[in-house]
């Protein structure tokens, strides 16, 4: 289960910085052609970019679930066995990694979807 929510955190996360932070990045470096190309080959992208209040509702979600698990499971013990002990130990390590490098993606899309606008 813990896998799955890594997976869908950081997928999610990611989406939210496809959809909003890609195009400003591109239009700010003086690339609008690149994005125009991207965006009329990856239509997936326009979506994204259309619904992106419940992309990143979705993606809070998913944070927040993740989050509550990690935090449940913080002191969970592990397998006595000196092998499984330091297997159970890694994934811990590389859960909270993985969630904080979406949490980070996650407000940087926030950023430049929300916030980014509203300064300019």
């Amino acid at each position: 289960m813990n896998r799955v929510t890594n997976f869908l955190t950081l997928f999610t996360s990611m989406s939210t910085l496809i959809c909003c932070a890609l195009p400003a990045l591109l239009v700010s470096l003086g690339l609008g052609a690149v994005m125009a190309g991207l965006a009329s080959n990856v239509p997936g992208l326009i979506w994204v970019s259309e619904n992106k209040t419940a992309v990143f509702v979705f993606a809070g979600v998913m944070l927040a679930t993740n989050g509550m698990l990690l935090w449940k499971n913080r002191n969970a013990p592990c397998p006595v066995d000196p092998i499984l002990r330091q297997a159970c130990l890694t994934g811990r390590r590389n859960s909270k990694t993985i969630y904080i490098i979406s949490l980070a993606i996650f407000a940087t899309g926030f950023f430049f979807a929300y916030l980014a606008p509203n300064l300019f």
